[in-house]
């Protein structure tokens, strides 16, 4: 029997409804298709009581259950608005609780939303590093979308489809061997002094 392979979306907006939720559900969609995927999306913005605590064992249900998803995972389609020039305190206070080698070598597509393409580098300036240490696989390019590209919170722009379908169209064979490679584990010590 084949394993199922699992997209979980990860949108740091606190605003419902939510252009960044569009974007990484569109996104998370286009991806799913090719790899038969299933696909769930994360709002943070809904989590916010479960997550006002300083310890993961703290955390409320709702919470757990999403930090459980994500490091579960096959893919990841992660998103943030722009907000003085970086992803939401939510978002980081979010991926703080993930385990440090939850998402290592894991497939992670990088979206952000802005008001205007003035914010287009933080998908470079910010959450590559992020993810960067967690050492996941960042794929090569993010996907960025301003206002205009919607209308009342859905994709208007023939712009952003395409950007959307080239994002996959160069990565998708990426995905398709290492999500192939990743389902035979290999046993290793995640220890320092093994590398």
């Amino acid at each position: 029997m084949t394993k199922s392979i699992r997209i979980v979306g990860v949108s740091g907006s606190l605003g419902v409804p939510s252009r960044t939720t569009a974007l990484i559900r569109a996104a998370a969609d286009e991806f799913a298709v090719p790899l038969n995927a299933e696909v769930e999306v994360i709002e943070l913005g809904s989590l916010v009581s479960d997550l006002a605590a300083s310890s993961r064992s703290a955390l409320g249900p709702a919470a757990q259950a999403a930090l459980a998803a994500v490091e579960s995972a096959d893919v990841l389609v992660v998103g943030s608005p722009a907000y003085r020039a970086t992803y939401t305190g939510i978002f980081k206070h979010f991926f703080d609780f993930v385990g440090q080698y939850a998402l290592v070598d894991k497939p992670i597509v990088l979206t952000a939303t802005g008001g205007s393409d003035r914010h287009a580098l933080l998908v470079e300036h910010q959450m590559r590093p992020l993810f960067g240490f967690f050492q996941a696989l960042t794929l090569p390019l993010g996907i960025f979308a301003t206002e205009t590209d919607f209308e009342n919170y859905v994709i208007t722009s023939d712009d952003l489809r395409e950007r959307i379908q080239l994002s996959v169209r160069r990565t998708i064979g990426l995905l398709a061997s290492q999500l192939a490679i990743t389902e035979a584990p290999v046993e290793r010590s995640l220890h320092p002094s093994s590398f």
